[in-house]
């Protein structure tokens, strides 16, 4: 038995062993592998979740929305569309109904772990913004404070005298993730109030006063930041799944 090509380029045939060692000196056999098998975890599972249903009224006005926003209501549009995309109707209608049962599977499969994961990542997850003056002299650091204490501006301080890029933008250094700021530095933080000035601190070599703008506190009523972590979730649960699998590569 003739097996047949995996691939024809300008008439020439590809066979499957072929295109997998192209992949391989490519560096993205690896890649490749790892997809299917993700896929096959996926597959696997919600073929084993009897519980895992989409009412089809949705798959349905799913479609419509998207041949809506890209403007594909005309039938031979949306044909050709179908063509260009390497796909016919039935496998487009399937990918959509995949779509909603893979977000179900993904919610049974976080939903009881979410919250304790949430706990666990909250000191990355919140962040605060903190303004900064950077000097290299702690004499001039306590000067500062002391300046700061008695009236001066801050952020008129931080033009003049920080060293950092960030002077341009009165010392602002934006949005911080709690987790990503030295010990020392995070106590301080988590001790103070909006508009309180903290420091001189000495960090690598350097001396700083911080000022403490707004605390950005995490929250899973955050639709983003839930799905975000749901995904995260449902990824690590795919690669112990795959972790604990025997997988061969045959090609003949």
């Amino acid at each position: 038995m003739v097996s047949q090509p995996f691939l024809t380029v300008d008439d020439q045939p590809i066979d499957l062993a072929q295109a997998l060692q192209y992949l391989q000196v490519g560096g993205k056999l690896k890649a490749f592998i790892g997809d299917i098998l993700r896929q096959h975890v996926i597959e696997q599972e919600l073929q084993a979740r009897e519980d895992i249903g989409v009412n089809p009224a949705l798959i349905e006005q799913a479609v419509i929305d998207f041949r809506l926003q890209r403007q594909l209501t005309d039938p031979k549009v949306f044909a050709d569309w179908l063509q260009s995309n390497g796909q016919d109707y039935t496998t487009f209608h399937s990918s959509v109904a995949f779509g909603f049962k893979l977000e179900n599977l993904k919610a049974q499969i976080t939903g009881s772990k979410l919250q304790e994961y949430f706990i666990e990542r909250k000191l990355f997850l919140d962040r605060v913004v903190l303004s900064r003056i950077l000097v290299n002299e702690q004499e001039l650091a306590e000067e500062l404070a002391s300046q700061i204490e008695e009236g001066a501006s801050f952020d008129q301080l931080a033009r003049e005298y920080s060293i950092a890029d960030d002077r341009v933008l009165n010392g602002m250094m934006g949005p911080v993730s709690r987790g990503a700021l030295p010990d020392i530095l995070r106590a301080a933080v988590d001790a103070a109030s909006p508009g309180e000035i903290i420091g001189p601190l000495a960090l690598e070599g350097r001396w700083l006063l911080f000022r403490v703008e707004q605390f950005l506190p995490a929250s899973l009523e955050d639709a983003q930041l839930k799905l975000a972590l749901q995904n995260e979730l449902f990824e690590q649960w795919i690669a112990q799944k795959i972790q604990t699998m025997a997988v061969k590569l045959q090609v003949t």
